[in-house]
């Protein structure tokens, strides 16, 4: 048993808007993150030599090298406070990767947490935690935060959101598929570049199922167009959520993963059962 376990929990983009692409090759971005505290995950953390980081993730040896977050987080914050304490990590994953969940993201702010609890005096102040964090990723500022928030920018300048989701039931659908974020962001910005083209990326057979339980705010992600398109099946496993009775559906970030907001759970149950005959992984929880 290691001496200490992280958690590190899931987000779904309630609602995603692309504003426009910056002169840094980065995307303006205006999204709520929720985070999905049921999917988690877990890092067992266990004393090492000072100095050393060791990284294991059974299942995934790609994800045991430099180029993991959780090494990169651990990495920066030792040379930003000068203290590097030796870790044996092992990281056992339960979000799918590639679905938009924000799991490696989640990884890096699991690891600076713990990191910022044991550096006592040195630990860094809040300002240079969050630029810290944005420089490892657009969401891991997020994760640094309790409960719900409204981003900016490339996902960085964060409000708590007053977005009150309890007692909903999430539905959320994980394909057996990646959609590469930087692939989304082009292709999206490929559709938008011809005239009218902005309005062709709506998704109207579906806009009238995409009104929000938690009025004002949307639920819709601008990258389902160009996702949809070129992966079908997603539109699909979305239609089925709506059919089922969601009160609101959409993609999470770039996608793979789709979820549902229910009011009714045991509708919540008819979409689960729907979905597990196309063999796609769901998680439910309510809220």
């Amino acid at each position: 048993m290691p001496a200490t376990i992280l958690t590190a929990p899931a987000k779904i983009n309630v609602f995603l808007r692309v504003l426009g692409k910056r002169g840094d090759g980065y995307h303006e971005l205006h999204t709520l993150f929720h985070p999905v505290t049921g999917l988690c995950d877990t890092l067992g953390v266990d004393p090492g030599p000072e100095g050393d980081f060791f990284l294991r993730c059974p299942g995934f040896p790609d994800l045991e090298g430099p180029s993991n977050l959780v090494y990169r987080a651990w990495k920066a914050h030792g040379e930003a406070t000068g203290l590097r304490p030796g870790l044996f990590v092992t990281l056992t994953k339960r979000i799918p990767m590639g679905g938009g969940l924000g799991g490696g993201s989640s990884n890096a702010a699991a690891m600076l947490r713990h990191l910022q609890a044991r550096a006592g005096e040195r630990a860094l102040d809040r300002d240079t935690l969050m630029a810290l964090a944005t420089k490892l990723g657009a969401d891991v500022p997020f994760f640094l935060m309790d409960g719900p928030a409204e981003a900016r920018g490339i996902g960085e300048r964060l409000t708590p959101a007053g977005v009150d989701l309890t007692g909903l039931t999430l539905v959320l659908a994980c394909p057996h598929l990646r959609v590469d974020t930087a692939w989304a962001f082009r292709a999206f910005d490929t559709a938008r570049s011809g005239p009218g083209a902005w309005e062709s990326l709506t998704t109207p057979a579906l806009d009238t199922k995409n009104a929000s339980p938690v009025s004002p705010l949307p639920v819709a992600n601008d990258l389902e167009s160009v996702v949809f398109k070129a992966h079908p099946m997603l539109r699909k496993i979305k239609e089925k959520i709506v059919i089922a009775g969601a009160s609101a559906a959409a993609m999470s970030g770039s996608g793979a993963s789709l979820f549902g907001l229910f009011r009714d759970e045991n509708v919540a149950q008819d979409a689960v059962r729907a979905l597990d005959l196309d063999g796609v992984s769901v998680h439910t929880q309510t809220l």
